[in-house]
């Protein structure tokens, strides 16, 4: 996460750079550092759009049975389990609905 933002703020300074040169120096060179950052931030993007994981499948959740006391709360809570995925989660006793 890091690493894209870091390289977001990078392109948006090379748009920021190429629109100052072009605008206040008059020079060609402006033009491939606006380019340049533009791509880049399109492309981060588009990036982070494309290859989105998928939502997970709706979950099926079971007791199982299994309750115990939560040692660092003192809490009662259940086992529940997900059969698709294999999944386990633990939720307090006050929270389910009968």
């Amino acid at each position: 996460m890091r690493l894209r933002a870091a390289f977001l703020a990078l392109s948006a300074l090379a748009v920021v750079a190429g629109a100052i040169e072009l605008l206040a120096v008059k020079s060609g060179h402006g033009l491939a550092l606006l380019v340049l950052g533009a791509v880049g931030l399109l492309a981060t993007i588009f990036e982070r759009w494309r290859y989105r994981k998928p939502a997970p499948p709706a979950a099926r959740w079971q007791a199982t049975g299994e309750r115990f006391e939560d040692p660092a709360t003192g809490e009662p809570l259940e086992v529940l389990y997900d059969p698709v995925t294999g999944e386990r989660r633990y939720e307090p006793l006050s929270r389910r609905s009968p």
